[in-house]
């Protein structure tokens, strides 16, 4: 009886093990685990939790090591069943088996994680990862990688010297087994939901980036990641790696007014398309009069024409490949309108250069070649930054998103990405401009000089006018307005600034048009007296 007895009580005990949450789990399961996998991974989380809990104060090191030590575990641990989800008040972790031959993409949403738990202080988000993540482990030899999740609110950890703020404190991570993944042509999208007033804010979605050095804190990175915000209350990330994630929030006052972006939009393209129109009509004007015109000078504004109407088609190209999401059309769009961009700031340089020589420094100043040299540089140079900059990061060149006032009203366009060429090309057109303005300023100190008697100043000061104004287009001096936009003359600065330099190409070609009008009726005038005297 009693050996019956011990029998039944171990067939039952027995049973109870195979049914399914019957055995004591933590937050939150989903499906049969192996215990003793969770029991590691519960482990590892209570010691990164332990230090998330104490902030600020908690010695980064410990930290990082608590942190690998979370990530080694999901790594390694063994698991017999699909996936593995555990879920704590700060973090949260999720393994899941890939098979490689069936894996078509995955979502991961937190509204079915946190359903049947007590957790209350997280917000929403989700993940979606596409199947590309499944070619890139063709070249080993396993048929099923291991997809980790990690989810922390913390507003200590992953902190950089600037101190940025983080949407909500969330921090989304994902590691595809052991390989690196980056570069992928079907991004990863992360979407984060939040309650915010988003009005005066800048937003935009990074992953953080370790530090190289020893002692280094790492920073936060926008490369290869672009930023959505499909609607009020959520953020909308695609980036091309797997690392971790998160969203930036930095008050700007500076941020672009909701209702001015219409009417800008309009401005740009309508002075954008006469300007292409007004450079391309000019050119092949000159074309088809070249015999007449065939000093450097006339060249060298040819030149630059040309590049202004590089620049003014590449612009309002630039929308359509982005609007469109089109990967590798948006990246090519972005590089010819940097190209064009620094063709143009070279040219204006360049005509600086030629002025100079031309007024200021009128001996000893011929050049051999002087026009190939010009055209090596001006179209040159460009051309061998672009190529640099786009191999050491193709991903530089991409969706870029302008913010406004309202989050959910932004405009987009293929651009730069990275904030580091952003500053390139600031001190490459503040250089430009300087020095420019410089030999502006020489040039009307000259002609007054020429102009020694008042009588002589007067009679020529209309053509002094007009030769100055010209000056003023070609040299680039409508850029300098960009250097205005604060305090209250923000807004009319981005109109003029707007205005001015869509309108550049127009400019030129009306001055230009002025000058030739000119010279034709002198040309006219002398044969007349010459006829007259014979």
């Amino acid at each position: 009886m009693g050996t019956r007895f011990c029998l039944f009580l171990f067939a039952c005990a027995a049973f109870m093990d195979q049914i399914p949450g019957a055995a004591p789990s933590g937050k939150a399961t989903r499906l049969p685990l192996d215990l003793g996998a969770k029991s590691d991974v519960e482990k590892a989380m209570r010691i990164f939790e332990r230090h998330l809990k104490e902030g600020c104060v908690s010695e980064r090191k410990e930290l990082m090591r608590a942190k690998e030590n979370l990530e080694k575990t999901l790594l390694q641990t063994s698991l017999l069943t699909e996936n593995l989800t555990v879920v704590h008040d700060n973090i949260q972790t999720l393994i899941f088996r890939i098979n490689l031959s069936d894996f078509r993409g995955l979502n991961v949403s937190s509204d079915s994680l946190m359903r049947n738990t007590s957790v209350k202080n997280q917000t929403r988000h989700a993940m979606h990862f596409p199947a590309e993540l499944a070619k890139r482990a063709q070249g080993t030899a396993a048929k099923e990688m291991r997809l980790t999740c990690i989810y922390l609110k913390t507003s200590c950890f992953f902190q950089d010297r600037k101190n940025h703020t983080l949407l909500n404190d969330d921090i989304l991570g994902a590691t595809f087994g052991n390989i690196s993944i980056t570069q992928l042509i079907q991004p990863v999208e992360i979407r984060f939901w939040h309650n915010h007033t988003l009005a005066n804010a800048s937003v935009a979605c990074v992953f953080w980036l370790e530090g190289t050095e020893e002692g280094s804190m790492g920073s936060w990175s926008q490369e290869g990641c672009t930023t959505n915000i499909s609607w009020e209350g959520m953020v909308l990330c695609q980036c091309n790696h797997l690392t971790y994630f998160a969203v930036l929030v930095q008050i700007s006052p500076t941020t672009l007014d909701e209702s001015l972006l219409a009417p800008l939009t309009y401005i740009t393209n309508i002075g954008c398309s006469i300007s292409a129109f007004a450079c391309l009509l000019t050119i092949i004007f000159y074309i088809l009069s070249r015999k007449i015109q065939h000093d450097s000078t006339t060249k060298i504004h040819m030149n630059l024409l040309g590049a202004l109407f590089l620049l003014n088609v590449s612009f309002l190209g630039s929308s359509f490949p982005a609007s469109a999401s089109l990967s590798w059309p948006c990246t090519a769009t972005a590089a010819f309108l940097h190209y064009s961009l620094l063709c143009c700031l070279t040219w204006m340089a360049i005509e600086g250069f030629h002025l100079y020589l031309l007024v200021i420094r009128v001996y000893n100043s011929y050049i051999m070649r002087y026009l190939l040299k010009l055209c090596s540089v001006g179209w040159g140079f460009p051309g061998l930054a672009v190529v640099i900059i786009f191999l050491s990061n193709s991903q530089i060149y991409g969706r870029y998103g302008i913010k406004t006032s309202s989050a959910h009203r932004n405009s987009t366009m293929c651009w730069i990405t990275s904030p580091t060429v952003h500053y390139f090309n600031l001190i490459y057109c503040s250089s430009t401009i300087v020095f420019n303005m410089a030999v502006l300023t020489l040039v009307v100190w000259r002609l007054r000089q020429l102009r020694a008697s008042p009588r002589q100043r007067k009679e020529h000061s209309c053509k002094d006018m007009v030769t100055v104004l010209g000056l003023t287009c070609l040299l680039g001096a409508t850029w300098a307005s960009v250097f205005f936009s604060f305090g209250v003359l923000s807004v009319p600065q981005i109109f003029l600034f707007t205005v001015l330099n869509s309108l550049q190409g127009l400019f030129i070609c009306l001055w230009y048009c002025t000058l030739r009008s000119h010279s034709q009726d002198n040309i006219s005038t002398g044969s007349r007296l010459s006829r007259s005297s014979q």
